[in-house]
């Protein structure tokens, strides 16, 4: 057993002709993430992903799981991955993933929900150390995607390794502790979650009688800034105590406050954010 990291990309390029599909990437996945991989679409995601499995040639680059090389290791890179012992876990991973008493039905009968998970199950069954799991929710109703969301969670809990590529953003910021988001090939941030989410600061939404009137006012209150109309509130940024004195001068200029609430960005905000300011450049 490799004690290096699951997953290690190091300046990764894919060319096909003059298009570059992934450019010069570096990502880390340590032993225990649940590892979040965001982009829109064409932004290089599945490319990236086929090279990890060693499905297509890297231009340039290496790929290691688990300190192998898929490419020159072939099936011994991905048996790395895996514990052994299939055969008498059959019951055991239908019980992880719900489907113990559906386990002597026909697959033609199991709804998509049903059979996503036993699609993990079957994944399941030589105990893996890493999980690779594409957009594991798509085409699911909002009941099927709370069971995967859980069986995450509890796969998670097992120690188990998870690469997961994702549009639901708000599953990504739910079940992730790391994230790598790409554009165009590139990775405009790879880190901690926590870290982006911490890194974007304070903010705060105002609901007010008279937001022009209010939004000019903290335009010139010290201490306030980031001062903007947005879906009829105004929003901010300020430290605490000059939020509570702009408070203060709202209410002495007469300005009726319905609600003054912190407000902190989501990953899809800041997704967008990433994204779009490199689409922009």
């Amino acid at each position: 057993m490799s004690d290096a990291p699951p997953v290690a990309i190091r300046q990764l390029v894919k060319r096909y002709g003059d298009l570059v599909a992934v450019d010069h990437v570096d990502l880390t996945v340590g032993p225990g993430d649940v590892y979040g991989f965001l982009g829109p679409n064409g932004a290089g995601k599945t490319t990236t992903l086929r090279m990890l499995l060693g499905l297509i040639r890297p231009t340039a680059g290496r790929v290691e799981l688990f300190g192998r090389d898929p490419l020159r290791d072939g099936a011994r890179a991905l048996a790395d991955l895996d514990g052994g012992g299939a055969r008498g876990r059959v019951e055991d991973v239908l019980g992880v993933v719900e489907l113990r008493d559906r386990g002597d039905d026909k697959v033609g009968g199991y709804s998509h929900g049903m059979r996503q998970r036993l699609g993990i199950a079957a994944s399941l069954l030589r105990e893996p150390r890493l999980l690779l799991l594409d957009e594991p929710t798509t085409g699911l109703d909002p009941a099927g995607m709370r069971d995967m969301r859980e069986l995450v969670k509890r796969l998670a809990s097992q120690g188990i390794t998870i690469l997961l590529s994702s549009h639901i953003l708000a599953e990504v910021e739910e079940l992730c502790n790391s994230v790598a988001i790409v554009r165009k090939g590139r990775i405009v941030y790879e880190g901690a979650l926590a870290e982006l989410l911490r890194g974007a600061g304070g903010g705060y939404r105002l609901d007010v009688d008279e937001p022009e009137r209010a939004r000019t006012l903290l335009l010139n209150q010290p201490g306030i800034t980031a001062v903007a109309l947005a879906e009829g509130e105004v929003r901010f940024q300020g430290e605490p105590d000059a939020v509570a004195a702009a408070s203060i001068a709202l209410g002495r200029a007469g300005i009726g406050i319905r609600a003054l609430v912190p407000h902190t960005a989501t990953l899809e905000e800041l997704f967008l954010g990433l994204t779009e300011a490199e689409a922009a450049a």
